[in-house]
C-alpha cells in the first residue's frame, strides 16, 4: 500500500458506533463498520474491507472505549500500515448550537460545550462526545486532531423568518430557542453532487433535498444555501419518521400529557419512539419494507404511508414557493428516498400541478445504491435519486481543515 492520508470517521450513537477509513483524495471508503447493541448483552461489531464483510461479538454490555479499542487492537492490527496512514479522525456531532457551525478541533473546552449542549440534543451529543474522548484514548496520538462536523452547520444560513418560533422572543435571546435543523451533512453533500449533475455552480443551484431515512428532514435550498428546513428545535419536528411524530399541535401534548397522565419522559417517548410509521401502524412495524409490502392488504399500512406522502408532499409544494419559481431539481436521498421507488411515484405523481413529469422506467432503475434522473425529458422540473456519502463530507472537512 503506498503512502496515503486517510481520515477515521466516527458517528456515535447512544448505543452504537459507525466507523470508515476513508481516503478524502479518491473518495474511497477502504474499511467501514458498526458496532451495535453497546452497552447491552448482545454488543457485537460488524466490519468490511474491500468487499469481504465479518461480525463477533463483544464483551457483554461493552460500550464505546471498549469498541473503539476492539478496532485499534483487533481490525487494525491487521492491517499496520492503514492504520499508520490514518492522519485525523472527523466527528460527526450533532448538535452544535448557535456557536458551532464550522469545523472545529475538539478540545476539552469545546467538548465542555458540547456536552452543555446535551439538553438540546439528549439522545445524540452526550453520545457524540463519549465517542471523541473513547477516540482520545484509542488513538492517542491523534489527540490533537480530533475533527467535530456539525449536523446543524449547514442550516447556519436560515433566516430569522425561518428558524424563530412565535414564542416570546426573550425565549429565544435567553436560551436559544429556535430551529436548527438537523441532517445538514447530508443536505450539504447532495446539494453539492446535484450541482455538479446539473454542471452548475453551486451558490447558482435552488432544489429541495428530501433526506428519507428513518429520521427524516426536507431543506429548501437557494443559491446553494438552506432557507428552510423541516426539523426544528429537536430532530422530532417537521415529517412523518419511523417512530417520531413530526409536526403535532403542541397543545395536544399536554392535552395527552392530562388525559393520560403521563409524565415529562413518558411524553418524550410517545412522540420520539412510539409515534410516526410505528404509531400509524397500531404497533405492526417501522420498518419501510414492512409497510410498502403490506400497503394493499393491511389497512393501518395504508393509512402510514398515505399520512407519510401526504406530510412530504404538503413541504415540497411549500418550499418550492420559498424558490422563487428558480426549482432546479428534487432530489430524493437516504434509505428509503433512494430505494423506494412506491415513494417517489407517489409523491411526483401528486406534484404535477408543479410541472413534474414521472419516467416509471427511470423511477424504478434508480434502486440500491444507483443514482439518476427519474423524471421524463418533457417534465418541466427534473427529479432525482443520489445516494448521500456523509462520511466522505466529514472526511474531507476534517483533511481540509487539519
Amino acid at each position: 500500500m503506498s503512502e496515503q492520508h486517510y481520515i477515521l470517521v466516527i458517528n456515535c450513537g447512544s448505543s452504537s458506533l459507525k466507523f470508515s477509513i476513508v481516503n478524502p483524495e479518491n473518495e474511497e471508503s477502504v474499511l467501514s463498520g458498526l458496532a451495535e447493541c453497546l452497552l447491552l448483552p448482545e454488543a457485537k461489531i460488524s466490519w468490511k474491507y474491500q468487499g469481504e464483510k465479518q461480525q463477533t461479538a463483544l464483551p457483554q454490555k461493552a460500550n464505546h472505549t471498549d469498541a473503539l479499542q476492539f478496532i485499534t487492537e483487533q481490525i487494525l492490527t491487521h492491517f499496520p500500515e492503514l492504520k499508520q496512514q490514518i492522519k485525523a479522525i472527523g466527528h460527526r456531532i450533532t448538535h452544535g448550537g448557535e456557536k458551532y457551525s464550522q469545523p472545529t478541533i475538539l478540545t476539552p473546552s469545546v467538548l465542555d460545550d458540547l456536552s452543555a449542549l446535551a439538553e438540546l440534543a439528549p439522545l445524540h451529543n452526550p453520545a457524540n462526545v463519549t465517542g471523541v474522548k473513547a477516540a482520545q484514548v484509542a488513538f492517542p496520538h491523534l489527540k490533537e486532531k480530533n475533527v467535530g462536523v456539525f449536523d446543524t452547520g449547514f442550516h447556519a444560513t436560515l433566516p430569522p423568518q425561518a428558524y424563530l418560533y412565535a414564542l416570546p422572543i426573550s425565549y429565544y435571546e435567553k436560551y436559544g430557542i429556535r430551529r436548527y435543523g438537523f441532517h445538514g451533512i447530508s443536505h450539504y453533500y447532495i446539494a453539492y453532487k446535484t450541482a455538479e449533475y446539473l454542471d452548475k455552480r453551486l451558490e447558482d443551484l435552488n432544489m429541495i433535498s428530501c433526506h428519507l431515512g428513518n429520521g427524516a428532514s426536507i431543506t429548501a435550498i437557494k443559491n446553494g444555501q438552506s432557507i428552510d428546513t423541516s426539523m426544528g428545535f429537536t430532530p422530532c419536528e417537521g415529517l412523518v419518521m419511523g417512530t417520531r411524530s413530526g409536526d403535532v399541535d403542541p397543545a395536544l401534548l399536554i392535552y395527552l400529557k392530562q388525559k393520560l397522565n403521563l409524565s415529562t419522559q413518558e411524553t418524550s417517548d410517545l412522540i420520539n419512539k412510539q409515534s410516526g410509521l410505528l404509531g400509524l401502524t397500531n404497533g405492526s412495524s417501522s420498518d419501510f419494507r414492512y409497510i410498502t409490502e403490506n400497503y394493499a392488504k393491511d389497512k393501518y399500512c395504508q393509512i402510514a404511508l398515505d399520512v407519510y406522502i401526504h406530510r412530504l408532499v404538503k413541504y415540497i409544494g411549500s418550499y418550492a414557493v420559498l424558490l422563487d419559481n428558480k426549482l432546479d431539481a428534487i432530489v430524493f436521498t437516504g434509505g428509503i428516498g433512494e430505494n423506494s421507488e412506491l415513494v417517489r411515484r407517489l409523491v411526483l405523481e401528486k406534484l404535477t400541478i408543479l410541472g413534474f413529469e414521472l419516467d416509471q422506467e427511470r423511477n424504478l432503475a434508480a434502486r440500491f445504491g444507483q443514482n439518476g434522473k427519474i423524471t421524463s425529458d418533457q417534465s418541466q422540473h427534473s427529479a432525482y435519486v443520489i445516494p448521500t456519502n456523509e462520511e466522505l463530507v466529514i472526511a474531507k472537512y476534517t483533511a481540509s481543515f487539519i
